[in-house]
């Protein structure tokens, strides 16, 4: 049983660091050549915010660190920066994931908006203090607002096509042990 255990959290460690290439894939694709007027949700800080908050040892913190760097590296932001602030809110969200599980998706769904709009603000901050210029703010609001409208998609996507769901109050962890 503890081996099928391991093998699992694996598994499910290596598919997510495959959605998150894909993801950063379609997004580096030369679809249009001419500057876009909206912008997308952050489907990564999306994904990994679900699946901190569900399965918190498939998303181990370094894990977290390397991709979202590489996504930092690859869509030319200032490196680290968002990768700080993202894995800072992935850990706060796995340390509430344990009073999370029990109560709605309302409330879940609500931490998490709060967490995207704490990263979005410190990452606005940082840029400004540093001197950076930041991207535009209504671009900025309208890809904050956009990540939180997917979020409940984005659960849906990854507890009925890739079964990352909640843990039960009996269910093993990644190390044996009954959460």
């Amino acid at each position: 049983m503890s081996e099928q255990t391991t093998t699992r959290v694996w598994g499910m460690r290596l598919t997510f660091g495959l959605i998150v290439c894909v993801i950063l894939f379609f997004h580096l694709l030369p679809l249009e050549t001419t500057p876009r007027q909206w912008v997308g949700p952050d489907l990564i800080l999306a994904f990994a915010f679900a699946w901190s908050l569900r399965r918190p040892e498939y998303v181990p913190s370094i894990a977290l660190a390397g991709l979202f760097l590489l996504a930092d590296l690859l869509l030319f932001r200032p490196p680290g920066l968002w990768a700080l602030f993202a894995l800072l809110a992935c850990e706060s969200l796995k340390s509430r994931a344990l009073g999370l599980r029990d109560g709605s998706f309302a409330n879940e769904w609500l931490s998490v908006c709060i967490m995207m709009t704490t990263v979005a603000i410190a990452y606005r901050l940082a840029l400004m203090v540093t001197f950076v210029d930041p991207p535009g703010f209504t671009l900025s609001v309208f890809e904050l607002v956009m990540t939180m409208l997917f979020y409940p998609i984005v659960v849906g996507i990854t507890h009925s096509v890739l079964g990352v769901q909640k843990t039960a109050p009996g269910d093993l962890d990644a190390r044996g042990r009954r959460g």
